[in-house]
């Protein structure tokens, strides 16, 4: 009799006691790498949950848990990669919290190891409930940078490489936006970060196609895209004499320029020893090299736009000159730098890895403008050294950082030149536009003109005025370097000689408030 009165009671005590069951969406929770993710979870019927175990964890890790909450605070018992991290939040707006049993976490700073399942686990004095959920995780990598090389039967050779992708993302070429193109080959790598990088190619008839574009893209379907015009980017054919004369009056036209040429190119040929005003310079952009002339133009969209000129006077230049220097403040520790911070360098203890340029690798000149314009010179070689293959120069906004996984675009105001070894010089575009620049520089010339909106870069030992940048600079903008990595070569800045006073000086304008094209 007094076994059964037992039992009666315990039943009794088990159907009065308050249970409760742990729930999750169905779905699961997607999120980017950098991001702060709420991943949802509550109990019903709601209760108030402040006097409940609370415990995320994953895995087998029930001891180790992401966060653990107890006597109404939570515990410091956690597993050391999600300290600092973590915290309980609410999962909408109509939420009562913990008071109704909304049990959601919040993680900051999200991670590729971050991606899988959690655990959201809950306990009473009498009962417990436990619930998975999936996080999953994505990053959406640099824009597609694009290289076009000729062939000599008249195709065109693109190649499209593309960085910091999670999970492992598709790459499809597209001709004039209608018809999908086969790629050639291409490869597929996966950093020590977990981030994937692409390199793809195709070739294409410029006969068949007048846009290219190579889109890298994930299954959620977030993608970047890059796209260059055939016609634009080459327009000669070494292997037959009359395609040079063909293809140059063609981007004559396309300048406006109209006669005969012989005529056009004996006026160009005085534009660029200087004797014609710059502004016509600005509006040329044309750069020439074994494959003929070569125009280069940003989406006007974006309302920025590049053009590539010839020959100018370096003394004019020099007339607008500053001493620059690298500030310390503001530098990256990866990088050395000389005592007159002149000369700066990858350090002997910064390893870089992955196929992407280190663009974190930043110094940022000591020297801020916000009018008129401003001159500098960097040397890129040393005396019997070959010259750098991997730097960066331009400005930013000041007050910009760089990082690994930082996009520097002009909208995020960054505007620079990059030599990145085998992959060729670029600007930073939205859609990174790639130049063939040749030779190589050796002593690079920049000239900042803020109130007119545009950058420039030079070749001085050449005396080529190499490309104009032209944008809208707001508030205050600061020398920017990068030395890359592995060069012999540093990169020092120099101190430009003062020019020759001459008796009458020139009125006419370095660079020229040329449309945009």
């Amino acid at each position: 009799m007094l076994s059964i009165f037992i039992a009666l009671l315990v039943n009794l005590f088990i159907e009065t006691s308050v249970s409760f069951s742990v729930v999750v969406p169905r779905d699961q929770t997607v999120a980017h790498v950098g991001s702060t993710v709420t991943v949802p979870c509550w109990i019903t019927p709601p209760e108030n949950a402040e006097a409940l175990e609370i415990r995320w964890y994953r895995h087998d890790q029930f001891s180790n848990p992401v966060l653990f909450y107890q006597h109404g605070k939570i515990q410091d018992v956690q597993e050391e990669s999600y300290r600092n991290r973590t915290s309980l939040t609410l999962w909408s707006d109509q939420s009562g919290g913990l008071k109704d049993g909304d049990v959601s976490l919040r993680l900051e700073k999200l991670t590729v190891q971050d991606e899988g399942v959690f655990h959201c686990y809950v306990s009473g004095e009498s009962t417990y409930g436990s619930e998975e959920i999936v996080l999953k995780v994505t990053a959406v990598g640099s824009a597609p940078v694009l290289f076009p090389q000729p062939l000599d039967d008249g195709r065109v050779n693109f190649s499209c490489r593309s960085s910091g992708w999670y999970p492992e993302p598709n790459v499809t070429w597209m001709s004039d936006e209608r018809t999908v193109l086969r790629p050639g080959g291409g490869s597929r790598r996966r950093g020590a970060d977990e981030m994937f990088s692409v390199h793809s190619w195709t070739v294409v008839s410029r006969s068949d196609a007048q846009l290219v574009s190579c889109s890298v893209s994930l299954k959620t379907g977030e993608l970047k895209e890059g796209r260059l015009n055939i016609q634009a980017i080459i327009s000669s054919d070494s292997s037959d004499p009359s395609d040079p004369w063909k293809a140059l009056f063609i981007t004559l036209l396309s300048f406006g320029l109209l006669g005969l040429v012989g005529l056009i190119l004996y006026k160009n040929r005085h534009k660029l020893t200087g004797k014609k005003p710059a502004d016509e310079n600005c509006e040329c952009g044309g750069m020439e090299n074994r494959k003929g002339y070569i125009k280069v133009q940003m989406s006007e969209s974006t309302g920025e736009n590049a053009s590539v000129v010839g020959d100018v006077n370096i003394e004019d230049l020099r007339k607008h000159a500053d001493q620059i220097s690298i500030d310390r403040e503001h530098l990256h520790p990866g990088l050395t730098v000389s005592k007159d911070c002149k000369i700066v360098r990858d350090g002997p203890d910064y390893k870089h890895t992955g196929e992407r340029f280190p663009y974190e690798l930043c110094a940022f000149g000591a020297q801020r403008f916000t009018s008129g314009r401003h001159y500098w010179e960097v040397s890129l070689a040393r005396e019997n050294i070959a010259p750098k293959n991997y730097w960066l120069i331009g400005v930013a906004k000041d007050g910009n950082f760089c990082s690994k996984d930082k996009s520097l675009t002009p909208s995020d105001s960054f505007w620079f030149l990059c030599s990145d070894g085998p992959n060729g010089f670029y600007i930073n575009s939205e859609t990174h536009i790639t130049l063939p620049l040749t030779p190589r520089p050796e002593q690079l010339g920049v000239l900042l003109d803020y109130d007119d909106g545009q950058l420039s870069f030079y070749n001085v030992k050449e005396r080529k005025h190499l490309l104009t940048m032209r944008t809208r600079f707001t508030g205050s903008v600061a020398p920017l370097f990068n030395p890359g990595v592995g060069d012999l070569s540093p990169l020092k800045i120099l101190d430009c000689p003062k020019p020759v006073e001459s008796p009458v000086e020139s009125s006419q304008p370095l660079l020229g408030n040329s449309s945009d094209a």
